[in-house]
Formats: structure tokens, sequence, C-alpha cells
């Protein structure tokens, strides 16, 4: 990743360059997390200074293999980048039930490689926030808020949101 590709007026990092010709694409971010990355030193083009990844694949594995020990939780050691991915994709599914909409955050080009790494796991009973509404205005509010509308009974709206 290079400087150039963090916009922090609007929050944004762009993805140029993604593993194994991937669709490039824009990630939206954190302001916190914008602050952090200009803290960092700009001795070269990227972000990350010019060291080979190798570096950052034994530190990490180095950090995983203390916490794994620390823990007495061996499993912990096997845990990779692409784990972290997969994760990352189930999370992002089951937080919105839009497989076109997890293809598209993990820059995939065809549908069968984004249902590899979605898991579907069955969670325990989904859980929701519920609203009503009687007016538009109480409505375009909901919407702004992410509620989603569920139907409508004796004139009155029924909203939900996942927890």
């Amino acid at each position: 990743m290079e400087w150039i590709n963090i916009d922090s007026e609007r929050n944004t990092i762009t993805i140029n360059a993604p593993e194994k010709q991937g669709t490039a694409r824009q990630a939206k971010v954190s302001g916190k997390l914008i602050l952090t990355l200009n803290k960092l030193p700009k001795t070269s083009e990227r972000v990350f200074g010019d060291s080979l990844l190798n570096y950052f694949r034994k530190n990490f594995t180095l950090q995983r293999t203390k916490v794994a020990a620390k823990l007495q939780k061996p499993r912990i050691s096997r845990i990779t980048f692409h784990t972290l991915r997969h994760f990352g994709a189930t999370m992002e599914y089951h937080k919105t039930k839009d497989i076109l909409h997890v293809k598209e955050r993990l820059g995939h080009r065809n549908i069968n490689s984004t249902l590899i790494y979605t898991h579907l796991v069955h969670f325990e009973a989904d859980e929701f926030y519920h609203a009503t509404s009687e007016t538009v205005k109480e409505a375009c509010e909901l919407i702004d808020k992410g509620f989603e509308y569920v139907t409508e009974e004796d004139g009155v709206k029924l909203w939900k949101k996942r927890k």
C-alpha cells in the first residue's frame, strides 16, 4: 500500500493491486485509523516501508506463537492472515445477509470464490432491535439509522435492525 492510496479527506484507502487479479476497490476506514497511519514515518512511497513481505510474516508468526503459549491454546498457532480473511467474510455475510456485498468487499470477480470464503455458519437466534413509524418523517429517520422495513399493521409500519 502506498501513501497516495490513502485519502484522508474521505477516510478511504484505495486497493489498486489486489492479489490474484482481484478487482480494484476502495475501503472506508475510520478517521482514527487514518490518523494512526499518518503518524507513521514517511521514509518511502510505501506506508509500511520497503521491507520484504517475509519480515511481516515472520513477525506475525512469532507474535502468534507467543500468544498461543501464553494462553495455552495451541490452536491459535494455526491462525493465518488467510484465516482472518475467511472470518471477516463470514462475519460480514452474517451481518448483512448480502453475498454480493461480500463479493465486492473481498474484490472477487467470481461469486464462486466468495462462496468458498463465506462459511454459512448457523449462529444462535438472530437478535433484532425493532421500531415503528406512522409518518414518512419517522420512516426516513429509521432508514437513516439502518432499520429495515418488515410489514404494516393497522397503519403502523414495523421495522427491524440486527443487534
